[in-house]
């Protein structure tokens, strides 16, 4: 039987690493100035600190993130590039004011992170030009999430993914409705990446690193393997393998919120 995934699995998560760190400098191009202390809020294993570096050299980093399994990857792989921390998301408060706070696809795990976002700005809002840069996914419509609702909503698997935690995503036009106000400057977007995916399961391998994580670790060890085997052969039927990959379109939400 494989594994139970009770905590992330950095190295299942960095699969397809390329991909997923895209929207992540997709992001920092579109953030403004020469910030000196970053926060980034969902950190994960640390990999992409490098990415804030590279941008802005000088920059002192700070990475928060809720899985232990994570901050411990990223501590012993990134421990001289930032400083990473164990803590919810949701209720962490820092010390002092960040220049930019900034999240990748982190956020969706929080339920009621709008009002999250709106903290954060504030928090932001304390010193002049302060960002607050956000991506999530907003794909929940997508076969990969409606096929793995269906699935787990049915006998015999409902009796243990009832309740399971779900991904919160929103479209940009309510990012803008909840970020902007005088004396904010508001860059909101969206963004449909088609991922070009190799391997076979290319699809199952990404999605149970990440969307499908909480429904699978639900799942005894003696059930999960019979779910696994019928959500892979409807992805296969969703994203049909061709000649160069498995193709997987994946629309993500943007937003740059900076005090003007």
């Amino acid at each position: 039987m494989s594994a139970r995934p009770a905590d992330w699995d950095p190295a299942h998560y960095l699969r397809f690493s390329d991909e997923r760190s895209r929207p992540f400098h997709d992001l920092l191009a579109r953030v403004p100035g020469d910030p000196h202390t970053v926060l980034d809020l969902g950190v994960g294993p640390g990999h992409l600190v490098a990415a804030i570096h590279a941008r802005w050299p000088g920059a002192v980093v700070t990475g928060v993130d809720s899985s232990p399994a994570m901050v411990e990857q990223a501590r012993a792989e990134h421990g001289a590039e930032a400083t990473f921390v164990l803590a919810d998301l949701a209720t962490y408060v820092p010390d002092g004011v960040p220049d930019l706070v900034v999240s990748n696809a982190a956020l969706q795990w929080v339920p009621g992170h709008l009002d999250v976002l709106a903290r954060w700005r504030d928090v932001v809002g304390r010193g002049a030009g302060g960002t607050l840069a956000v991506q999530v996914p907003a794909n929940q419509d997508a076969p990969s999430h409606t096929i793995l609702n269906e699935l787990a909503a049915a006998d015999p698997y409902a009796r243990w993914t009832q309740g399971t935690a779900r991904v919160h995503v929103h479209r940009a036009e309510e990012y803008l409705e909840v970020l902007a106000g005088p004396g904010w400057t508001v860059d909101a977007w969206e963004t449909t990446y088609l991922h070009v995916l190799q391997g076979s399961d290319a699809v199952f391998t990404w999605i149970s690193a990440t969307g499908a994580r909480p429904v699978l670790a639900a799942l005894p060890d003696d059930v999960r393997p019979g779910f696994e085997e019928e959500y892979k052969a409807r992805l296969h039927a969703a994203y049909p393998e061709r000649s160069y990959g498995t193709v997987l379109p994946f629309r993500r939400t943007f937003v740059v919120v900076t005090r003007d």
